[in-house]
């Protein structure tokens, strides 16, 4: 039971995670049954949807999204402030330096290496969902008779970037929001949120 108490914020959002994915797969999958039955096609089977750009597509669209934006906050939280917010180092605290790094590499590596990993998830996402997304677009285009794109022409194209750019920019704006109600609401024993009574104008979440 020790266990469970431990780890259980990553096994509840891990079950929340598979819930998730797997609702987005059996609605998906009905949605595009109903879609092929309006044009008299044949309906996929579920291991067929699922193994198909455009489901691949969609899923990593979303991880990109995701992956960016917490990289771009572990880092931007590193280098800049928002007074009073509880997601913010206090520009103020003198001892807000104190975490010293070695002389070695793997030092100075490993005093990023949050922030990179991050950033490599977010490299990884990227480029499957381009690839997942051009071998929909090769599907597409095959469809209408016309030649597939290549992997480069695709990554040129408005719709790829459309398709993340929606995405990005609700990460960004989601976060912004955070942190700035972070400075005047409360949650309660949140590790993401000031003590109750404190005032609006402390930063951080120090007690």
């Amino acid at each position: 039971m020790t266990w469970l108490r431990d780890n259980g914020l990553t096994l509840v959002l891990l079950a929340l995670f598979g819930l998730s994915i797997g609702g987005q797969a059996y609605a998906g999958w009905l949605a595009a049954i109903e879609e092929m039955g309006r044009h008299g096609a044949a309906a996929p089977g579920f291991g067929e949807y699922v193994s198909d750009g455009e489901f691949l597509a969609t899923v990593f669209e979303n991880w990109e999204s995701e992956f960016l934006q917490m990289s771009a906050y572990v880092v931007l939280t590193a280098h800049l402030f928002q007074r009073g917010s509880a997601e913010s180092l206090d520009p103020d605290d003198p001892d807000r330096e104190r975490d010293k790094v070695g002389p070695s590499l793997w030092d100075k590596l490993f005093a990023h290496s949050l922030g990179i990993a991050m950033g490599l998830l977010f490299a990884v996402s990227f480029a499957l969902h381009l690839f997942y997304s051009a071998e929909h677009a090769a599907e597409e285009a095959r469809l209408h008779g016309e030649a597939a794109p290549r992997l480069t022409e695709h990554l040129a194209d408005s719709q790829f970037w459309f398709e993340s750019f929606q995405n990005w920019q609700s990460e960004f704006l989601s976060t912004a929001v955070l942190v700035v109600l972070s400075i005047y609401l409360r949650e309660r024993g949140s590790p993401e949120s000031k003590p109750v009574q404190a005032p609006n104008s402390e930063t951080g979440v120090s007690e």
